[in-house]
């Protein structure tokens, strides 16, 4: 069996850089017009275009995504985006709406239609529809089993996708109206206020102002508030039920999540060897995972309700990851690097770098000097400067404070 692909978000072209940078087969991007992540940074057109030239350049896959659900409005915008992305030629188009997947069949056949998970797949039946109408690929419900997986992998012969880490909506696999009703902002059209991860208290109708938590816990309640998705220790199970591609949420988080994440799920992808061997998870990928923003982990519904399984997190176990890049590795010679700096670095920082074989080896800065050669004991956000090297280090890696 081939290696699954690992599909990484990019919400913006650096994050789309650091994604394949550091292993990602495809990646998944789009407007913000017709995106479920309208509040992301995204691309404009003409970014949209060389972001996938881009992607091509790399030998690698770009999927773009149409997955709001439009209104008889927008259906000639729709139509004109359509044309375009006919002419930029990404790998595959990612749709929920029926009149979208139509849309791309009248004026764009040429073009791959993914079915997003915003499609509600649960089922063989719906599963083999799709089939027939011509989807390339399935990004099935979020709500399924892998045993469930399995079932569906035995009816079609297209390719089917599954979420494996990030964020989860409480809502029918992300179909969720709570934005709609409290902020008047639907997240089905792109605009997510992310209301269930608001802190909500009760209030008796005849008390007003005074709000009762739903139990004791000074810090609040999260009682619509999902722990993260994490199948790290279980993609074997996935891998086995001939799942083809690993997605990555996550075109809102920063570019230490997404390097993080996608580093390590790129190793753990390549330890499947093929199915030649059991697959045999490393402490070490989860201990990296849960060194950058998350909610605390869960494995959703893919293994069935666990007996020591908690869906829903506490704030108490909610880590938020700090911002610690330091910048990015522009060339290396002779061992030492230029850094081109995000942020103030003075001589002396412990510093690490993101790079494989490096996991959590801290270096004291003892030397630095400017563009120029010049020695230097601090430098500020913007500024290059030559730093000592380690051997293993590669050229766009990222450095973190340690």
């Amino acid at each position: 069996m081939k290696s699954p692909e690992l599909l990484a978000p990019a919400g913006s072209l650096e994050k789309l850089k650091t994604a394949l940078h550091y292993g990602a087969d495809a990646v998944y991007l789009g407007l913000s017009g017709f995106s479920l992540r309208a509040k992301t940074s995204n691309f404009d057109p003409e970014q949209l275009k060389s972001a996938v030239e881009f992607v091509h350049n790399q030998g690698k896959n770009a999927y773009v995504t149409i997955n709001v659900f439009p209104h008889n409005r927008d259906l000639h915008a729709l139509k004109d985006h359509v044309s375009y992305l006919k002419e930029i030629k990404p790998d595959g188009v990612i749709v929920s709406d029926l009149g979208v997947f139509d849309c791309l069949l009248e004026t764009a056949p040429e073009l791959p239609v993914h079915i997003s998970t915003q499609a509600n797949i649960t089922n063989s039946r719906a599963a083999m529809f799709y089939e027939r109408l011509g989807a390339k690929r399935l990004v099935l419900a979020r709500e399924l089993s892998v045993d469930e997986i399995r079932e569906i992998r035995d009816h079609v012969s297209i390719e089917l996708e599954c979420f494996v880490h990030g964020a989860i909506c409480i809502s029918y696999s992300g179909r969720c109206y709570i934005s709609s009703f409290l902020a008047n902002r639907s997240a089905n059209s792109g605009l997510c206020t992310n209301s269930c991860r608001w802190n909500y208290t009760l209030m008796e109708e005849k008390r007003p102002g005074e709000h009762f938590p739903v139990y004791e816990d000074d810090r609040g309640t999260y009682v619509m508030s999902s722990r993260d998705l994490c199948m790290i220790q279980y993609l074997g199970k996935l891998y086995d039920a001939e799942v083809d591609s690993f997605k990555i949420e996550g075109r809102m988080k920063g570019v230490n999540y997404l390097a993080s994440v996608v580093k390590t799920y790129r190793e753990a992808i390549d330890s499947l060897g093929g199915g030649l061997q059991p697959y045999e998870p490393k402490q070490r990928w989860l201990t990296e995972l849960s060194s950058v923003s998350n909610r605390g982990f869960t494995t959703g519904m893919y293994l069935g309700k666990q007996p020591d399984s908690d869906y829903n997190h506490d704030e108490q176990d909610m880590y938020k990851g700090s911002h610690n890049i330091l910048g990015t590795v522009k060339s290396i010679k002779d061992g030492w690097g230029e850094v081109a700096l995000k942020t103030k670095l003075t001589l002396g920082e412990s510093i690490e770098f993101l790079s494989p074989g490096l996991e959590n080896a801290v270096f004291s800065l003892r030397e630095m000097k400017d563009a120029f050669g010049n020695h230097i004991t601090s430098a500020r956000n913007e500024d290059t400067v030559v730093i000592p090297i380690t051997e293993g280090v590669r050229q766009n890696d990222l450095v973190k404070k340690g």
